[in-house]
């Protein structure tokens, strides 16, 4: 059971925590990890930051305490010294500053090579971004035209990003939005709907009498549409799991028609699906299969997949994490209903 001198310390720390502009539920999510907490208190005393800074500053203090390489320690001040005084200042320069120190480990550093690797000095503005999404949209023109909304906007982001790697991401992906619309305007029905499949055109017939030409088997169709072997709504009365007993009977869960009936009558019928992961890492391949289900299934039936994050293991999330899950989702192309 925790002790007054234990709940004294957690409370000492979450003001601190606070002070530096971690909001509310991240501070409180970190004091319940005393590794992180040991961690991020250490950085905020070598940081001199113990009077408080900005919510931008305290966010890369956070990182610097969750991911600083722990084989180049000794250069952990110099650091923080960059971040507070705003020569690092995105969270591109402080990924290329950590990955650069990983790399140079307890090794004496050389400032002059540090700086380059992580941008110091560079300055982006505003009109620097809307210059390179112009030469972006310019080049790409074409295809945008062609396909619209369904333009893959990652792709865009990326071209962008190799001519300004130390632009403010936000601000790139605004204008890139921006032009965007500017360019094509309101969507259209046409937009709206469902990308027509090609047909495959077959290859000519040659002529063999030497030997027979086998016909190829027909692709079964839930090759073509994978999402055939999902009920509709109004369908899903079936069977979904089977529970054997050791006396030999079977449990076999399904859905009352009761039951079924209430739900369609507060869904309207449509299709609803979510996309539930946790927001302690960063998405992986597994991840884009999900997606392609939840989405796609959502999309093949004109119903709604909900974006909700799942709450089991609160200490290891962050607030990155979930900017992150969000920004993949829109790049893979896919639309939270909500």
């Amino acid at each position: 059971m925790p002790t007054k001198e234990d709940n004294s310390e957690k409370e000492k720390s979450l003001d601190l925590f606070l002070k530096i502009g971690l909001d509310e539920r991240t501070a409180r999510n970190t004091i319940a990890n005393n590794k992180v907490t040991t961690n991020l208190t250490a950085v905020i005393h070598e940081a001199g930051l113990t009077d408080g800074c900005s919510r931008s500053v305290g966010n890369l203090i956070y990182t610097v305490a969750t991911k600083y390489p722990g084989n180049a320690l000794p250069h952990r001040p110099t650091l923080l010294q960059y971040v507070v005084s705003s020569k690092v200042k995105t969270t591109a320069q402080l990924d290329a500053a950590l990955s650069f120190l990983a790399t140079t480990g307890n090794e004496n550093l050389d400032l002059n090579k540090f700086e380059e690797a992580c941008g110091v000095g560079v300055e982006v503005s505003t009109e620097d971004i809307k210059h390179a999404v112009n030469e972006v949209f310019e080049e790409n023109k074409a295809s945008i035209l062609e396909l619209r909304y369904r333009t893959n906007v990652g792709e865009l982001l990326g071209h962008v990003r190799k001519r300004l790697p130390w632009a403010d991401a936000k601000a790139v992906k605004q204008l890139v939005d921006a032009k965007l619309y500017e360019l094509l305007g309101d969507k259209t029905a046409a937009d709206n709907e469902k990308p027509s499949k090609k047909k495959k055109e077959k290859p000519a017939k040659v002529e063999d009498t030497a030997a027979p030409v086998a016909t190829p088997e027909k692709a079964p169709e839930e090759d073509l549409n994978p999402y055939l072997i999902f009920p509709n709504p109004e369908e899903n009365l079936k069977v979904h799991t089977e529970v054997p007993f050791s006396d030999g009977t079977i449990l076999r869960c399904c859905n009352t028609k009761a039951l079924l009936d209430k739900h369609l009558k507060v869904t309207g019928g449509k299709l609803l699906t979510r996309f539930p992961p946790e927001p302690n890492g960063y998405l992986h391949i597994g991840h884009a299969k999900a997606m392609f289900i939840d989405f796609g299934l959502a999309k093949d039936r004109d119903g709604g997949c909900y974006l909700r994050y799942d709450d089991t293991n609160p200490e290891a999330e962050k607030k990155e994490y979930i900017d992150h899950i969000e920004e993949i989702v829109q790049w893979m192309g896919w639309k939270p209903f909500k």
